[in-house]
């Protein structure tokens, strides 16, 4: 159990580091919507928001999925397509209908 529990600890770390280094999320602290971390208030706690798509339209995942090897090869793409110090949020470079196929298989 313990190992279970600090995997998950790990994971929300590393996520938490992910955000952080996305520019957008530390410029909206305090700003209508996001807490005085500067993350979004609508996002339930253990989960995180992506922007997929040409539309970049907004799918709130949860933490879960980063234990994913696919979920882990598209967080790579987002990496070296768009990196992580940016103004346009954690954005996944998917078709939508891929994504929420893959993420429909992961739930």
């Amino acid at each position: 159990m313990a190992i279970k529990k600090s995997s998950k600890l790990t994971q929300t770390a590393a996520l938490k580091q992910m955000m952080k280094r996305c520019s957008s999320l530390g410029k909206r602290a305090n700003h209508h919507g996001y807490d005085e971390e500067g993350l979004p208030v609508d996002v339930p706690k253990g989960h995180f928001a992506v922007y997929v798509g040409e539309n970049r339209s907004r799918y709130i995942v949860p933490i879960s999925f980063l234990s994913h090897p696919e979920f882990q090869c598209l967080l790579r793409r987002a990496e070296e397509e768009f990196g992580f110090d940016h103004e346009m949020g954690l954005t996944i470079p998917c078709e939508e209908v891929v994504f929420r196929s893959l993420t429909s298989m992961l739930r």
